[in-house]
């Protein structure tokens, strides 16, 4: 009997030592809490967002030449109507030129036949009082007073040509502005497209030729973002978004959506848009930013305070999460329901409550419904928005 106890004792201390040494061994999790705080329901756009400037032209001269002065450099500030651009306009500052004397002697001629018809009225005024005194006979006035009448209609030529000089000269002015480009608002010069020497000419109809010069009122800038079609419908104007900017990265600028695109873009056949305009409710805060960064959005749809959630992470499909049970070490499979989600937080309506642990690391090998795990880090709540 001893010997078949020794036996029994030897074969259950190998079984023992077997199951010790072969036992799986715990996962390493990262767990989460169930917490309160702020849930939105966000859209965000599809492809990179841009930071655009409210008002941009791409400028070229009215008219064709040869380019005779640059009068900015790329970088330079403008104010609204500096000349920009000169073309070469010689024949033209002539030809004001000329107006300019013909009109100086169209008022000189216009002078002298106003002078000789107040003359010519004066004399046949005194014809006429002559006349009643029986000093001068009729045809004598008459005379008088027909070479009054022509005097005076000399002068109103004279005085018609004096407008004709003028609409001249407003003329050879008006193709004379033709040859400046001038800046149609306050901005930054972004790019030159040419050079001294070189000629310049407007795009024809259907042919796009590069600008001249493209001018940037970067003190008023927006965000472009492509929306998906599927999301765009529950977009409405002024409502709240936050905008991140690659090149700051971490830093949240507050904004509100100014406009929605009456259409959709098809530009990808399998991923039509539709353009969101996001306005950004600082202005002072765009002063560091350049037009064409590029630019994510976070359109806010809904948002509820307070309410029980968990990270967005931490949900898997069909709504499951793994419960950490502290007793016993294990993780159990849970169904829970859910309210408003984005891609950080998601509701929580059910199924969990607050200080509730959940395993957040899902993507690991091992982690299933059942399995022994030692949480990492017992994560702290996620800080209330």
């Amino acid at each position: 009997m001893r010997r078949i106890l020794i036996i029994a004792l030897a074969i259950a201390l190998a079984a023992g030592a077997i199951w010790y040494f072969t036992r799986s061994k715990p996962v390493n999790v990262v767990l989460t809490k169930a917490d309160r705080g702020v849930v939105e329901r966000t859209v965000a756009n599809t492809r990179a967002a841009t930071v655009t400037a409210c008002r941009r032209a791409k400028l070229a001269s009215i008219t064709g030449g040869q380019i005779a002065k640059l009068r900015v450099r790329e970088g330079e500030r403008v104010k609204s109507g500096q000349v920009l651009l000169e073309l070469w306009n010689e024949n033209l500052v002539a030809q004001e030129r000329l107006a300019q004397e013909q009109l100086k002697a169209g008022r000189l001629r216009a002078e002298e036949a106003c002078l000789s018809a107040d003359l010519a009225r004066r004399d046949a005024d005194r014809a006429q009082g002559l006349q009643a005194q029986g000093f001068i006979s009729t045809e004598r006035v008459d005379r008088a007073v027909s070479e009054a009448q022509t005097h005076a209609v000399a002068c109103s030529a004279a005085r018609a040509d004096i407008e004709q000089s003028q609409a001249r000269v407003a003329t050879v002015r008006a193709d004379l502005s033709r040859t400046y480009l001038r800046a149609p608002f306050d901005g930054v010069v972004a790019k030159i497209t040419g050079e001294l020497g070189e000629f310049t000419t407007p795009s024809p109809p259907g042919i796009p030729t590069p600008p001249a010069i493209d001018l940037i009122d970067d003190s008023c800038l927006y965000i472009t973002a492509p929306i998906d079609e599927v999301d765009a419908p529950a977009i409405r104007l002024k409502m709240p978004a936050r905008i991140s900017v690659d090149a700051f990265a971490g830093r949240k600028f507050k904004g509100h959506v100014r406009r929605i695109a009456p259409y959709v873009l098809d530009v990808e056949k399998q991923a039509r848009t539709v353009d969101v305009e996001v306005e950004f409710s600082d202005p002072a805060e765009t002063q560091v930013l350049l037009v064409g960064y590029s630019a994510d959005v976070e359109i806010v749809l809904d948002k509820r305070d307070d309410v029980l959630r968990v990270p967005t992470a931490a949900i898997q499909e069909g709504n499951r999460v793994l419960f950490y049970q502290p007793d016993s070490g294990r993780t159990e499979e849970r169904h829970v329901g859910t309210g408003l989600s984005n891609w950080e937080y998601t509701e929580i309506t059910s199924g969990l409550q607050q200080g509730d642990q959940v395993v957040l690391s899902l993507e690991r090998a091992g982690v299933k419904p059942g399995v022994r795990v030692t949480p990492e880090v017992n994560a702290a709540s996620p800080k209330k928005k």
